[in-house]
């Protein structure tokens, strides 16, 4: 049996969120370090602060300044810190009930060991030597007495009233058996499918099993680089990491002879002239820039063909 295909995959953006009056007011204080709970209808001090009451859903608006101080409720060892956690060596993660509040916040506790933290210990903020408006001008707490260290930059803020929080995750995906031959098939050019014994659907990307009748796709069907515009999407939006400048189309496809349609671009024509039904050619990149990916297809454009008629597509929609 030929082994499975194996890579590693990074998926990675910036989040970005609009931190409204209460939140804003909250990060702004951090940057002055300055810790600002917010006080709900039955007299609790929320940190970090609530924007509606828990109990009548009513904003709120009676911002209460509470201590950089505070206890340790509950806690956790981090004997292997990750990239981009708030610390890169052992930490504990820890929920701490700050002076002044009657609710707790979740953050980093810079100890040495997991002897030298317990429920119940006094800690205290270590401030980033330069804030911007970030839940992580807190870079970490320390023990009360304990010196400062040195502490991470935050991530950058953006613009008032916004935060961007980097994300990143790393892992090794496995491809299955049948999607190895599919990924293996793209590196020679092929577009592989597989077909259900019992129904007879070809499905591309292949499935182990026809989630029609629960019966492995075991035939193998190569199909042709040739399909029809099922649905599609004119993107008029720009984000970031965008290669394409807009407006360009994201449609689905459906190869002639296969059951399921793809998502892919469209591109060799104005977006507005983008149709269902129309008929489409795989436009391959350069052989030698060939791997085992869709990536191999750099987009679809027209062929210039009569469109299909609804009803031979309207059952994949």
């Amino acid at each position: 049996m030929t082994t499975p295909l194996s890579a590693p995959l990074e998926v990675g953006f910036d989040y970005t969120r609009s931190l409204g009056p209460v939140l804003g007011r909250f990060m702004t204080g951090l940057a002055e370090r300055r810790i600002e709970g917010v006080r709900a209808s039955d007299g609790r001090v929320h940190v970090p602060p609530a924007e509606y009451d828990p109990k009548t859903a009513a904003p709120l608006t009676e911002f209460v300044p509470v201590g950089d101080e505070g206890t340790v409720v509950s806690w956790s060892w981090i004997a292997e810190p990750l990239e981009g956690q708030p610390l890169d060596r052992p930490f504990a993660w820890a929920l701490i009930k700050l002076d002044g509040a009657d609710t707790s916040m979740l953050h980093a506790v810079d100890v040495g060991s997991p002897d030298q933290i317990h429920t119940g210990l006094r800690v205290r903020v270590r401030w980033a030597d330069q804030r911007v408006g970030h839940i992580r001008d807190i870079a970490y707490f320390v023990p009360v007495g304990a010196p400062d260290g040195s502490a991470p930059e935050p991530p950058p803020s953006g613009e008032d009233g916004v935060m961007i929080t980097p994300v990143h995750l790393h892992y090794q995906h496995s491809a299955s058996p049948e999607e190895s031959r599919y990924l293996r098939g793209l590196a020679e050019g092929k577009p592989i499918g597989q077909r259900c014994p019992a129904c007879g659907k070809v499905y591309i990307p292949p499935r182990g099993a026809c989630p029609t009748d629960g019966v492995p796709t075991s035939e193998e069907v190569e199909l042709p680089d040739t399909g029809i515009v099922t649905t599609f999407c004119i993107v008029n939006v720009p984000f970031l990491g965008q290669r394409i400048k807009p407006p360009y189309v994201a449609a689905y496809i459906l190869l002639e002879g296969a059951d399921i349609a793809f998502l892919h671009l469209v591109l060799g024509c104005d977006a507005s002239e983008v149709r269902m039904g129309m008929r489409v050619r795989a436009a391959w990149k350069p052989r030698e820039e060939w791997k085992p990916s869709l990536e191999n297809i750099s987009h679809f454009e027209p062929t210039g063909e009569p469109d299909a008629p609804y009803e031979s597509y309207a059952h994949h929609l």
